[in-house]
């Protein structure tokens, strides 16, 4: 663009948002990119629409000129979602922040995308409502960005995936306009699944601007345990065996002796320097009674140790920080570092096998590393914190990636289990869908013709 055509298009973006569309540096850079290692371009302008209309009205203008589109969130992904280019313009959602309705008889709610998971209870909790969102990435994500990423986390095994807790969505397409997919019946067999395409296309498809997600009744009594193990195949195989008798958990976490060593420092905690079981139980007081009693049972047998109680809600507020808070304290086990991180999911009878292959794969490397993992549903992370800036670090850390991707994929998983694609993962989805990405770029390209949306982003 010249400079006449970059004044003109100005105009047009200040008209529909005023101060609300930005150049300002600062603001660029903040939104260059995500939390991952990649290092993208600050966008040329950041646009804050607060309604549905001026989201339109913003991708029709960017459809006239061919400006390709970032649409942005909070920024907490790892893949490089959403890196950006010098000339594209980045969709910032965080002032679409409103809960639009909740209802407590149909336990759900409608919030536009810039919401987070943490806003949402927090605003369920003032009005007195015994409901909750259950998905717990860690991070305080927006619902737009979680549903963009199909993201899961801590309570997945036992309350499932964004995909599993979005009724429908309202998506801006390519060409401006304002789609409502999905709605508020617990079913439907009404044509097409749009709201499940859209699920986990990370803002390649359209810009997902309002979400209605199901809530769940909080539990009448809620317990949480430590317990550690002499090896890690120990902890999976507790936790295949806790699968196998149909105990209900409502989160099943696993840190390896490294990530316990970085939870202790980081955290100021003294758990046991081994591989660990993170564990928490949700129902009546009677069932949890009884699944505590049941899991501690089958912990002792497979060589764990007594479980270490989080007796109160503090206590429990504590243990779960430490595991959120895992990221940086592997981070911090070296100073200045910057955060690789790489997850697969796996069936969870491959669980132990898997984890054992990749932790015999990074035993040959020199690079410094923590596993975690929610394997209550076979998926786990990796971590490697880099120098920064060291490019022969990241050569070995994408090459151990990819070779766990290898790993998890030859025992039948797949090659991420809740971080996306974005930019990280492309190469590993068609060593998964050789055969699926030709009809993958079929819908690309009959819903976005000119490629304006996330390009580059999951697939080229």
């Amino acid at each position: 663009m010249n400079s006449n055509d970059t004044e003109h298009i100005h105009r047009k973006f200040k008209f529909i948002l005023g101060e609300r569309f930005t150049t300002n540096s600062t603001i660029r850079e903040f939104h260059a990119k995500d939390a991952s290692y990649h290092v993208g371009e600050p966008p040329f302008a950041v646009a804050f629409p607060k309604k549905n209309k001026e989201v339109s009205d913003i991708v029709k203008v960017c459809l006239e000129y061919k400006i390709p589109i970032i649409p942005y969130g909070t920024g907490t992904g790892v893949e490089g979602g959403t890196t950006s280019t010098d000339d594209i313009l980045c969709i910032s959602l965080m002032e679409m922040n409103d809960i639009l309705r909740v209802g407590q008889d149909d336990k759900d709610a409608t919030v536009q995308a810039g919401v987070t998971r943490l806003y949402l209870n927090e605003y369920l909790t003032e009005i007195g409502s015994q409901l909750y969102f259950p998905v717990d990435p860690g991070a305080d994500a927006s619902l737009g960005g979680m549903a963009a990423t199909r993201a899961s986390g801590t309570s997945s095994v036992s309350y499932g995936t964004m995909a599993d807790n979005i009724l429908g969505l309202t998506i801006i397409t390519p060409d401006g306009t304002i789609v409502k997919t999905g709605g508020r019946a617990p079913k439907s067999s009404a044509g097409y699944d749009l709201t499940r395409l859209f699920i986990g296309s990370e803002g390649t498809l359209g810009i997902i601007t309002e979400i209605t997600v199901k809530l769940v009744t909080q539990p009448e009594s809620v317990a949480a345990a430590v317990c550690s193990f002499t090896t890690i195949e120990d902890a999976v195989n507790t936790v295949i065996k806790v699968n196998s008798v149909g105990i209900h958990l409502a989160r099943i976490e696993l840190l390896d002796e490294n990530q316990m060593k970085a939870v202790n420092e980081y955290s100021g905690l003294d758990y046991d320097i081994a591989p660990t079981l993170f564990l928490e139980f949700h129902g009546s007081i009677h069932s949890v009674e009884e699944d505590s009693k049941s899991v501690r049972e089958i912990v002792v047998s497979q060589g764990g140790k007594d479980f270490r109680w989080a007796t109160d809600e503090k206590e429990r507020d504590q243990l779960w920080q430490a595991r959120y808070d895992c990221f940086y304290a592997c981070l911090n086990l070296r100073r200045g570092a910057v955060g690789y991180v790489t997850d697969v999911c796996v069936p969870i009878s491959n669980l132990a096998s898997c984890i054992s292959k990749t932790k015999d794969l990074l035993s040959r490397s020199k690079l410094l590393y923590t596993i975690l993992g929610h394997v209550g549903d076979g998926n786990f992370h990796v971590v490697f914190p880099l120098e920064m800036g060291n490019k022969d670090e990241l050569v070995e850390a994408r090459s151990l990636s990819s070779q766990i991707v290898e790993i998890a994929l030859m025992m039948e998983g797949t090659c991420t289990g809740e971080h996306g694609i974005g930019l990280g993962k492309r190469e590993a989805l068609y060593k998964e869908h050789e055969q699926g990405i030709s009809l993958m770029r079929t819908i690309k390209q009959a819903i976005d013709p000119y490629n304006l949306m996330n390009p580059g982003k999951v697939i080229t």
